[in-house]
């Protein structure tokens, strides 16, 4: 049974190779991305590691109390400790340093990277003991930060920034902008910065001004002499500090943090590839199923001499096993050695400007190995398991049988009868759903299990499905004569293989068409609510809830050209019993000017000290109505007190969960005194570059702020469309891929099978473009039958699923993307016809008196 086992693979290797192909994709996506990360994982562990090379402790200062004086917030970090730290034994040297965080603006004004704040670096540049270079930040070009106006960046910040030595740089750390010269460019193996980040240093004396006090330091870093253990050196000189005011951590450890929570913060990139893979190995795992069930048949009459012979049940089960095995180990070593491209090309693919993966040698661990094999074996396995069993039930009776027999009668009825019971299930998990209109967890899960037992009923279904649909778009092939109404017979000839061969596009239609309605209906709902609660043309906004305006800032944008009204905001939170929400402080006066407000009850007229509004979700949630009583908090250090609403008004995302006098908000926010937003009305309701502009320049051109129009709020707000859409592409390609390649293995073996009847077909008069034309017809008919029955499912998924996030979003309703559904018809039409062109051409170019004399 091996040698029939490889004889057979050996005689089937063409179309056998559309099956390794297709398992093939999801092999590579599974590995490459398992060795993505771990290769990523190594990188950044391995440039931390060289980050902290020279150093073996760190002395950091403990955090303070909130009670804290101001005498015990100032860190004890100062030059008499590190002079005390540098005459301890073992240690070879000491480089204090004042560390923070600073925020550039590249050189056409805007903010440089400014969505990473986490890894926007700044510190003293410290010289080492010749006076020199500072040993973890070499110089490339210029010189060392030697006063307060002096700048130096790293490399990749200067060519991010197009910054050039003599340039002027504007930055700002948490408070008023500043403007420093930029000096010189250095090069940096810290991870933060390599991942993405940026790198600002000053001189000691104004990196201690900003980072911790005149004359101390955030950190001081200590070297050992060779043969000091770290460890034991941390011990040592924790002993000398004080308890409650500093503590010490090694390099390593250091490393080992700081590539980890790198690491942690880029994870997200693996997550994409991940899901190509799954939906890969799901379609072509029909696409194997399709293609052992053809062999099977195909080979009915071997199959039943092997049993004629003496070859029991189980020996023809492990045959089909067997040769399944096989493939799914070519497909596993294919698919590693394309995953291993897939590895090497992921960090060019996925960076961007402000996101750089780091690069390094791919890491071939055992994890990659072991889901390559698993994978591609096991859905090879698993696939071929039900024709394998199919072809043990072949009678020897069979090889005494010329014609095909029809399948089983009962097979298809119990077929059916499980395939409407999933049906049944799945549409009623997904229309009882409809009406929850909750985006909870539970209901999103649900809602998923619904969608995949609709799938699954379709699969099933597709056979009984497809003579009627099949009929209805034959009357499109059969104007195309006789060859469209033959095409049109040929793929009703075995509504099985048919419904099997469209069902991978028939999965990645209702894939594509799902998200695609998802996808655009969330951006209108977004769209409509910016505009619903919205007057202002601008939003001038901080990065960061801990980052106020300066509330000077506020007449300086309200006196710009252009400008009608600035409205000031404050935000801050609001505790509800054991709930916390957002609260806005504004001025009853000029509120209206920025925002629209819809009040079910009450109005802002009474708004004061005491008084809020709340939106109709915090009211129905707490039973309030105008004129009632709640009992909150407003910021951490207020006590709970009893407000008035003076009013209710429909949700709204501008003015947040409930509205407060500006002039209480603000003396509980982040930054007391400070205001959060400013909205902003131009005099023509127009936006342009220029208004822009004055408006950056009216808050001091401060990149820790950010100045939106409306259109880029609604952008922002939707910031994961963009990668729903490149979700939905990416599905659509791999659908595309691995249907072609079902659809050409279908053909190739039905042009085997019709050898005769093409024979004939040529021999009584039709020329070779009529037998091309005739498959063509064929093909592009199972792909439209495929295409219907996916944007079907996909629509009925998207109708049901979208009414949970119109619970969480109230202004959501099902709005169909056109133009992505008509881009995935001509798809899926093109796939069918470019599918067929090797069949086609094979079915022409057979003799017709050698096909007619073929048995």
């Amino acid at each position: 049974m091996l040698r029939t086992a490889l004889r057979n693979v050996l005689a089937h290797k063409a179309r056998l190779a559309m099956t390794v192909l297709a398992v093939c994709l999801g092999v590579a996506f599974v590995s490459g991305t398992l060795v993505f990360a771990d290769s990523s994982a190594a990188a950044y562990r391995a440039a931390a590691s060289k980050n902290f090379a020279d150093i073996a402790v760190t002395v950091t200062p403990k955090d303070s109390p909130p009670d804290a004086s101001a005498d015990q917030r100032t860190t004890v970090l100062d030059d008499a400790l590190a002079r005390k730290l540098a005459d301890v034994p073992g240690v070879a040297a000491v480089r204090p340093s004042a560390d923070g965080s600073a925020t550039l603006n590249a050189a056409d004004g805007t903010p440089l990277r400014a969505g990473k704040a986490w890894a926007n670096l700044a510190g003293a540049y410290v010289p080492g003991k010749d006076g020199k270079d500072d040993s973890r930040y070499p110089l490339i070009k210029g010189h060392a930060p030697r006063n307060g106006d002096e700048l130096a960046v790293d490399s990749g910040t200067a060519a991010a920034g197009r910054f050039s030595i003599g340039d002027t740089v504007t930055l700002a750390t948490d408070g008023p902008v500043m403007t420093k010269r930029l000096v010189g460019i250095v090069s940096t193996e810290d991870t933060r910065v390599t991942a993405g980040g940026t790198l600002a240093l000053f001189g000691k004396a104004t990196a201690q001004k900003l980072f911790a006090s005149p004359g101390h330091y955030s950190s001081i870093d200590l070297s050992a002499k060779p043969g000091t253990d770290a460890v034991e050196l941390a011990n040592y000189v924790t002993a000398l500090l004080p308890a409650d005011r500093a503590e010490t951590t090694t390099g390593t450890a250091q490393a080992t943090q700081q590539a980890t929570y790198v690491d942690t913060l880029t994870r997200g990139y693996e997550k994409l590839p991940l899901v190509f893979a799954g939906v890969s190995l799901f379609i072509g795992s029909f696409l194997v199923v399709n293609t052992f069930t053809m062999l099977v048949t195909r080979r009915t009459r071997e199959i039943a001499l092997l049993r004629a012979i003496g070859a029991a049940r189980r020996q023809v089960v492990r045959s089909v096993l067997l040769e399944a095995l096989l493939i799914g180990l070519a497909a596993s070593a294919a698919g590693f050695l394309l995953g291993l491209g897939i590895a090497s090309a992921l960090p060019d693919v996925l960076s961007t400007d402000g996101d750089t993966l780091p690069h390094g040698p791919l890491v071939i661990g055992p994890r990659p190995v072991v889901a390559a094999l698993g994978v591609g074996v096991g859905v090879t396995v698993l696939a071929a398991w039900l024709p394998s069993r199919r072809a043990a039930k072949v009678a020897p009776i069979e090889a005494l049988r010329s014609a095909e027999q029809p399948p089983s009668t009962t097979r298809s009825r119990v077929r059916a009868v499980v395939g409407l019971v999933l049906l049944v299930l799945g549409a009623g998990l997904l229309v009882s759903l409809s009406g929850a209109k909750d985006a909870s967890e539970k209901n999103l899960q649900d809602a998923m299990l619904g969608c995949a037992v609709l799938i699954v009923a379709m699969i099933m279904l597709a056979p009984l499905l497809a003579a009627p649909v099949i009929r209805l778009t034959g009357r499109l092939t059969g104007r195309f004569g006789i060859t469209g109404r033959l095409a049109r017979e040929n793929a009703l000839r075995d509504p099985r293989r048919t419904a099997a061969t469209a069902a991978t596009l028939m999965i990645s239609t209702a894939l594509v068409a799902g998200l695609a309605v998802i996808g655009n209906s969330t951006g209108q709902a977004l769209d409509r609510q910016a505009a619903a609660g919205l007057n202002a043309d601008y939003e001038i906004s901080t990065r960061t809830p801990t980052t106020g305006i300066d509330p000077a800032a506020v007449q300086r944008v309200a006196d710009t050209s252009g400008v009608r009204t600035a409205t000031a905001v404050t935000d801050s939170t609001l505790f509800i019993g054991g709930g916390v929400r957002s609260i806005s402080g504004v001025d009853p006066a000029t509120v209206n000017a920025a925002m629209k407000l819809d009040f079910v009850s009450g109005s802002l007229k009474d708004l004061g000290p005491g008084r809020i509004a709340v939106s109709s979700t915090i009211a129905k949630e707490h039973g309030l109505s105008a004129g009632g009583q709640l009992n909150a908090r407003i910021g951490r250090n207020q006590e709970f007190k009893k407000y008035t609403v003076v009013g209710v008004y429909k949700d709204n995302p501008t003015a947040q969960d409930a509205l407060g006098a500006r002039s209480e908000v603000q003396q509980h926010s982040f930054e007391p005194g400070s205001v959060q937003r400013i909205l902003v009305r131009t005099d023509d309701g127009a936006v342009s570059k220029t208004t822009e502009d004055r408006l950056r320049s009216a808050v001091g051109n401060s990149p820790l702020l950010k100045v939106q129009d409306r259109a880029e709020l609604v952008h922002e707000a939707a910031g994961t469309m963009s990668n729903l859409l490149t979700l939905m592409y990416g599905l659509l390609a791999i659908g595309a891929v691995i249907s072609s390649l079902g659809i050409v293995n279908t053909l190739a073996m039905s042009v085997a099978e019709r050898t005769r009847e093409i024979g004939v077909l040529r021999a009584i008069g039709m020329d070779r473009a009529g037998i091309r034309r005739m498959i063509r017809l064929e093909s592009v008919t199972v792909a439209a039958f495929g295409t219907l029955l996916g944007l079907a499912g996909g629509l009925f998924g998207a109708w049901t699923v979208g009414a949970l996030a119109n619970g969480a979003m109230a202004d959501y309703s099902l709005a169909l993307p056109w133009g992505t559904l008509l881009l995935v018809c001509l798809v899926s039409l093109a796939i069918g016809t470019l599918a067929a062109a090797v069949p086609a051409r094979r079915a022409a170019a057979l003799s017709p008196l050698e096909a007619v004399a073929q048995s």
